[in-house]
């Protein structure tokens, strides 16, 4: 991987009005990322446009997994003069490509938005079993999980232990490592008090 490339991961939480088009855009100029990965883009469709007016003419390239209804989905968008992004798959959860840029060795990037529905979760994390095994090189995988390793991950409700020792089990089988936070608690806030 080229380690001075930067990637912009982020759950916009819906990214359907201009004005939060607007505010993302104003933040991810400050990040000098070549590679946005956003999650839960809450849009079916995304047009060339859309990337144009959230991201600004340098991201001229990008992909999509349609989100279902209201719910979920996922931009992978990019600078082409940075970056070579090919052979997209794609999954329930999951977009998957190969990496390459002009000095560094390719790579695989997995972007996740994970499934709310506990029920999902087992199927979501075989899911990142099987895209592991159909990616050869080094791989990256960034995204909403919408699971949790420790219980101090969660600030509210209950932890569902099983599914959280699932989790953590699959990131030791596939040797993945945790990119740790500093200077919050927590990735993201929903603006309201514990």
């Amino acid at each position: 991987m080229d380690h001075g490339l930067k990637i912009a991961i982020w759950n916009v939480r819906g990214m359907n009005a201009r004005a939060r088009r607007h505010a993302i855009r104003s933040l991810l100029d400050t990040t000098g990322a070549s590679i946005v990965c956003i999650q839960e883009t809450k849009m079916e469709l995304i047009y060339s446009a859309i990337v144009l007016d959230t991201l600004g003419s340098e991201f001229d390239d990008y992909t999509y997994l349609p989100a279902d209804g209201t719910r979920g989905g996922i931009l992978l968008v990019w600078k082409s003069r940075a970056v070579t992004i090919t052979d997209p798959m794609f999954t329930t959860n999951a977009i998957t490509a190969k990496v390459t840029t002009v000095t560094g060795t390719p790579w695989w990037l997995t972007v996740v938005y994970g499934p709310q529905d506990d029920a999902d979760k087992v199927a979501f994390l075989q899911e990142l079993r099987d895209i592991r095994a159909a990616c050869p090189d080094p791989w990256m995988v960034c995204g909403d999980f919408n699971l949790i390793l420790r219980d101090d991950d969660k600030n509210t409700g209950t932890v569902n232990r099983r599914l959280m020792g699932k989790f953590r089990r699959l990131t030791n089988d596939l040797a993945l490592k945790e990119i740790y936070l500093n200077g919050r608690r927590y990735t993201w806030s929903n603006e309201q008090t514990p």
